[in-house]
């Protein structure tokens, strides 16, 4: 990994300097050479304060934090922390905003006398050029403490894995309104322009490929996007749909307890069971009125509709009252392998399962010891 600090003056960092964010094209700045904020990057900003406040230390030539640029494979680079700074420190130079001078009126950069303009470009920043392997990149972000707002583990990535693939899928994922939030806000939690709907699907699909984000990006980084996208087949898009259609197909019936489950996970692992939603439907309906299901969250009952492991339901257990009656009543004979066994030695189990309709009262309870209980069968 090759880390090297380096000086950069105002003057070059905002030499070509383009806002062209509103097209989809990012913030460049450095001659073109810089990628302040990529395309669908972050979309929050600085306020007027806090972009005033750079600029006074540029004046009064106090240290800024330092900043890091990822160096990308066409040689350009990309901010990976100092966006905000960097924007605003090319926003006074291009003339969007205004500072107050010492008598409290709007001072623009054209209305600074020759010579602070010249102290402004002539400062100089420091900036920590990043280069090495993806793998190298990614753990050194990992490690450093990025100052200012903390990056997600997907915008690390990101700034590791850049390229046309990783542009094409921001489209989709990491903008408000973006066709992810538009067709599935429903049932994915998170925040687009945080990347967490990318971070979640990359999860999903990994998980589906038996890899990990890091080495599904790293593989499709270098990937082929056409100009016309518009017959193109994007693996990522399609995939984030079958998920999705897949859950509305099962339970057609939207509840808002259906929102930020793990269904791509799901989706995997159960995708070629055969499931009948209306009998899901009515089967979710009895278990919310089963008195056995004491229902914390009725989110595990998807899991335990679509995985039949009711680990996922919350039911209904004998008290220490009634497994020590059961014990006594039993002399601390196991009843399956009639083995003596102490009360700590023994579990409660349902004489007739819970799936069989059997309840937690006492005429169902019997005790068993641990061996035989964990054996037992349900069905």
């Amino acid at each position: 990994m090759k880390i090297e600090l380096k000086s950069v003056p105002v003057s070059e960092l905002t030499e070509g300097y383009q806002d062209k964010s509103h097209l989809e094209q990012g913030i460049v700045g450095y001659s073109g050479n810089l990628d302040i904020r990529p395309a669908y990057q972050r979309e929050f900003v600085y306020n007027d304060e806090q972009r005033a406040k750079v600029i006074d230390s540029i004046i009064n030539r106090l240290p800024l934090n330092v900043m890091y640029w990822v160096k990308r494979q066409d040689d350009t680079y990309e901010v990976l922390d100092g966006q905000q700074r960097s924007i605003s420190i090319c926003q006074f130079v291009a003339g969007e905003f205004s500072i107050l001078d010492a008598s409290g009126n709007p001072k623009y950069f054209s209305n600074l006398s020759e010579e602070l303009k010249e102290e402004i470009l002539g400062y100089e920043l420091m900036v920590y050029f990043c280069e090495g392997t993806n793998q190298e990149k990614l753990d050194w972000f990992k490690t450093i403490n990025i100052a200012g707002e903390r990056l997600t583990n997907q915008e690390l990535r990101n700034a590791v894995y850049t390229g046309a693939w990783l542009a094409h899928a921001k489209r989709y994922f990491s903008k408000t309104g973006c066709p992810a939030y538009n067709f599935a806000s429903n049932y994915v939690k998170g925040v687009p322009i945080k990347q967490d709907y990318l971070e979640l699907v990359l999860s999903w699909i990994s998980d589906a490929n038996n890899t990990d984000i890091e080495s599904y990006m790293s593989e499709h980084q270098e990937d082929l996007i056409p100009q016309d996208t518009s017959k193109f087949k994007f693996e990522l898009w399609d995939y984030f749909q079958e998920v999705i259609f897949w859950v509305r197909k099962l339970f057609p019936n939207y509840r808002r307890d259906m929102k930020g489950l793990p269904w791509g996970f799901l989706y995997n692992q159960y995708k070629a069971k055969d499931y009948d939603p209306v009998d899901l439907e009515i089967r979710y309906r009895s278990l919310l009125n089963d008195d056995e299901v004491q229902v914390r969250s009725t989110k595990g009952i998807y899991f335990y509709l679509i995985t039949d492991d009711k680990k996922y339901l919350n039911l209904r257990t004998f008290d220490q009252k009634q497994k020590q009656s059961a014990f006594d009543a039993q002399a601390g004979v196991c009843n399956t392998c009639e083995q003596v066994f102490t009360f700590e030695q023994m579990e409660a189990d349902h004489i007739i399962p819970w799936s069989q309709g059997g309840k937690t009262v006492q005429s169902n309870c019997q005790m068993l010891c641990k061996a035989c209980n964990r054996s037992k069968s349900n069905n």
